[in-house]
């Protein structure tokens, strides 16, 4: 088992504070239970700024065989990234919580999508299933433990993902509409972004 560095951390992150967080959500699992908020707002053609709490909008676009000017990854490219990081996240909370130092960690996704309906104005099959039906993950992954340990880690990390479980289980959806006027924030609050 490692020591921790002068700093406080391990892996980069502080163990005492994941031990806490993880003990509050065992005394308390509702503790886990989170609203998450984010805003997209169309800046043109297919481009959107997306806002999610205080952060800078970050740009999702398309590549130019989907119409796009190919300035950003698309969305999903971006889920498939949250999905990686995710992933990411947990190996390193893992193998903190079991002492190994990682040397190493590196996720890579391969998703296997159906957009045949563009966006509802293609082929509308109502049999068809749409999105992502199958990822492919491989994950590079190094530190002072044996593979067993480290398979061990891997596969408690994509076990628990909470991206891994939204891509493998369905999410329920209720949406409305708004014409007109003014549009809430990602706190709820009416707002207008550049």
């Amino acid at each position: 088992m490692t020591e921790t560095s002068v700093t406080g951390t391990f892996n980069g992150i502080d163990p005492q504070g994941l031990d806490s967080l993880a003990a509050k959500n065992i005394e308390k699992p509702e503790h886990g239970h989170k609203v998450v908020k984010s805003k997209t707002v169309l800046d043109s053609g297919f481009r959107n700024y997306n806002y999610v709490r205080d952060h800078e909008g970050y740009l999702i676009s398309e590549p130019p065989k989907l119409l796009g000017d190919d300035e950003a990854p698309n969305p999903t490219e971006i889920a498939l990234g949250a999905l990686g990081s995710c992933i990411s996240v947990g190996l390193v909370a893992n193998a903190t919580k079991r002492g190994v130092t990682l040397s190493k960690v590196e996720v890579e996704l391969e998703g296997q999508i159906d957009i045949s309906a563009t966006w509802g104005v293609g082929d509308l099959d109502d049999d068809k299933v749409l999105g992502v039906s199958h990822v492919n993950v491989h994950v590079y992954l190094d530190g002072d433990a044996d593979e067993e340990t480290l398979k061990a880690i891997t596969e408690n990390a994509v076990k628990w993902s909470p991206v891994v479980n939204t891509f493998s289980r369905p999410a329920s959806f209720d949406t409305s509409l708004t014409v007109g006027g003014g549009h809430a924030d990602a706190d709820g609050d009416a707002s207008s972004h550049g």
